[in-house]
């Protein structure tokens, strides 16, 4: 026998002890997929024997295999699970985490039972055990599809068993392998028009014409001549003037493998009634239902068939790129993505609901879209909206073409809105959803989202997989303490785009009283292959990030800022540079006007900056620092040495001249402390000097860390040097 089985399911094998389920789970199935009650018996009692705590070993199993099935692994259970009350938390397991359960039977004879277990060390049970369970077998055989288990396999002979194959079947929403490029379509309603415009618009070009009249095969067939493929989000059907006319369209390139199509709920609503189930002919079925009627006579039963076999083999939702990207109806949480259950279909076609309804009759629908965390794209349409908008990952492309709205298509991976607009009203929405005399929203759905922070998203070990320097662990303490001190003292979080790291020193000096030097710097970069080292004055500031955007509008679009703010100076440790609210809006204003006269904005099409720079005077932001340190240090040399020196000299007037050679080396050694003091106070007050205005400040940018769609690392530090030098000469 050769058994197929989904890729994501829960294998539940079945048989009484003695019947080969170990062998054949060993056989076909990878060590870590099988879970054993004899095995965890063991692990909670050392004993596999020990029928004393059967209850508390099958809590080890049933908890693992939800940590499995949660993590979307194939789980083996190999257990007797002969009786249906053993396999109901089974089953129950399989629904809670949408996975398929699979039922595979060794009915072995009893004789064939009684002899292996009489070849096992410790199963001497006696005949009456095995009789017992082969009998419950029996009895509870036929009720297997009952209990919810979608696949069944019985083997009645140890021959069966030992031919048997097992083969892992990916499930039809699994298309990880298909890596695009896709272009997504929102919700088409029978806009045939806008269908075709868009198409055309997204470079898609007829590459056959289908005969057969009116016939649902019939019609154009497109493709994309650079391989593209598109796929439709659902809702083909309702509403539209050309609703047959965009199903031939849609089913011609899924035909032709030119296209992927989900279905939404108008497409389900009218399977049923295909199948002469009692619908209400409401939301635009009339519609559809009055072009169906209009075809001949003859070709009416047909294209019906045609139609419900292409409806009904729809896929609720489709996983891509190697799970990167999920398209359904109407949305698809995290947790669904990839199963396959009757609430994943529920979930693909209608969304989640409250149980409530608006004033306008239509469900309150929860925004799933808010909580949703998953790595994965999340594409879908069902609810008409006046612009797509992205919320963590996840984007709502239906706006609205039947009502007078567009059709929208996303590109994918680009990441790329494609529309046309709606030669007309064709259909009035229950609730409005395109508001003319309304200004657009001044923030985006995420910026909105993204006012309110959520604790789970940040607290816990958290392990960070980044491009360049594989996983990076960040400890609970260090989440919980960087939470707090982040939440009472750093700006708002949204200007937060780079915190600047603590520059590492070089290697200790090896010449003697001192703790570093050139030397052991170039020695270091030239161990890594740099062929040549650019040096910089030492600016002593105080290190600032400075945003700048262009006006208050691309700050809002960016940032997602309300208030009116144009851009942000803060320090390394994300707080504010300035206290002073009103002498950083006149620094940012004069940075701005700097960039402007440069042609920044123009010669690097963007609307903001983001600079890594010095700030001076350092003592306009390290005052406690200078007073602390090095004013301290400075004060007491000049405060002590001059008198030390003053004493040795008084000394020396009292001294005989063979006894003034001896002291001669000490005092030439306080004088050298006396002038290294005086250059240390000189060289840090060059740093340092009064502001009492604006033109008392200086910028010192050495980085241009980011503009937009840009993070410029890929250019070296001459060619970041040389673009600065631009701003700073206007």
């Amino acid at each position: 026998m050769h058994i197929r089985i989904p890729a994501m399911s829960l294998v539940v094998l079945i048989g009484p002890s003695g019947s080969g389920k170990s062998t054949f789970a060993r056989k076909h199935f990878l060590p870590s997929e099988i879970l054993s009650s004899d095995a965890c018996r063991a692990m909670v009692s050392d004993e596999e024997n020990n029928q004393a705590v059967t209850h508390d070993a099958f809590e080890v199993l049933h908890f693992v295999a939800a940590k499995r099935l949660a993590l979307g692994r194939l789980t083996v259970i190999d257990a007797t699970n002969v009786q249906p009350e053993a396999r109901k938390p089974l089953a129950a397991l399989a629904r809670k985490y949408h996975c398929l359960p699979v039922a595979i039977v060794l009915n072995m004879p009893e004789k064939v039972c009684h002899e292996r277990n009489r070849l096992r060390a410790g199963r001497d049970f006696g005949p009456h055990v095995v009789r017992q369970q082969h009998s419950q077998l029996r009895r509870s055989l036929r009720g297997l599809a009952k209990e919810g288990f979608r696949h069944i396999f019985v083997l009645e002979t140890p021959e069966e068993a030992e031919a048997a194959t097992v083969e892992r079947v990916p499930l039809y929403n699994d298309r990880r392998d298909e890596h695009g490029p896709f272009d997504i379509i929102g919700d088409v309603h029978g806009c045939g028009d806008e269908l075709e415009a868009l198409l055309q618009k997204l470079g898609y070009e007829v590459t056959a014409v289908a005969p057969g009249g009116p016939a649902l095969d019939s019609g154009p067939v497109y493709a994309h001549p650079q391989g593209r493929k598109a796929v439709f989000v659902g809702d083909l059907v309702d509403r539209g003037p050309r609703i047959l006319d965009s199903l031939r369209i849609v089913r011609n390139m899924v035909a032709a493998g030119s296209a992927y199509c989900v279905p939404g709920n108008h497409d389900a609503k009218l399977l049923r009634k295909l199948r002469g189930k009692d619908v209400r002919v409401t939301h635009g079925l009339a519609r559809t239902l009055a072009e169906i009627e209009a075809l001949p006579a003859a070709v009416r039963e047909p294209f019906c068939t045609q139609l419900e076999a292409f409806l009904d083999a729809l896929v609720s939702h489709y996983v891509f790129d190697d799970g990167k990207l999920v398209v359904a109806h109407a949305g698809m949480k995290a947790e669904m993505q990839g199963r396959g259950s009757g609430k994943v279909r529920e979930f693909a076609l209608y969304g989640e609901t409250t149980g409530e309804t608006d004033e306008f009759g239509l469900p309150v629908r929860p925004n799933w879209a808010a909580e949703y965390r998953g790595p994965a794209t999340v594409v879908y349409g069902h609810t008409p909206v006046p612009e797509p908008e992205w919320l963590n990952r996840t984007v709502n492309i239906d706006t609205g073409c039947v009502f007078g709205g567009k059709l929208t298509a996303l590109r994918y991976p680009e990441k790329e809105f494609v529309s046309v607009p709606a030669a007309q009203a064709y259909c009035e929405p229950v609730r409005p959803f395109l508001a003319p005399d309304q200004p657009p929203p001044k923030l985006s759905a995420q910026q909105i989202h993204d006012d309110v922070l959520d604790a789970e998203d940040v607290l816990g070990k958290r392990i960070i997989t980044t491009r360049l320097r594989g996983s990076v662990t960040v400890r609970e303490a260090n989440a919980t303490a960087a939470l707090e001190v982040m939440s009472r003292f750093a700006i708002n979080p949204k200007w937060l785009i780079y915190l600047p790291p603590t520059m590492s020193p070089c290697e200790t000096s090896c010449q003697p009283g001192l703790l570093e030097h050139p030397a052991e710097a170039f020695a270091y970069y030239r161990s890594q292959g740099a062929p040549r080292v650019i040096c910089e004055e030492k600016h002593m500031g105080s290190r600032a990030v400075v945003i700048v955007c262009r006006d208050e509008p691309s700050a809002r679009k960016r940032f997602g800022v309300a208030q009116a703010e144009t851009g942000i100076v803060y320090t390394r440790t994300g707080r504010r540079f300035f206290n002073d609210p009103d002498l950083e809006r006149k620094f940012l204003e004069r940075v701005r006007a700097a960039l402007t006269a440069a042609g920044f904005w123009e010669g690097f099409g963007t609307a903001w900056v983001c600079l890594d720079c010095e700030v001076l005077p350092w003592s306009a932001k390290a005052q406690e620092l200078l007073r602390s340190q090095y004013a301290a240090v400075g004060a007491a040399g000049q405060a002590s040495l001059p008198r030390a020196v003053a004493a040795l000299n008084q000394a020396a007037e009292r001294l005989t001249d063979a006894n003034k050679a001896k002291t001669a080396s000490v005092m030439d050694e306080y004088r050298r402390r006396e002038e290294n003091v005086a250059r240390f106070v000189a060289a840090y007050r060059q740093y340092c000097w009064p502001v009492s205005f604006l033109t008392d400040l200086k910028l010192a940018p050495f980085h241009l860390l980011a503009t937009e769609g840009r993070v410029h690392v890929d250019r070296d530090h001459v060619w970041h040097l040389e673009e600065l030098a631009k701003v700073c000469q206007c």
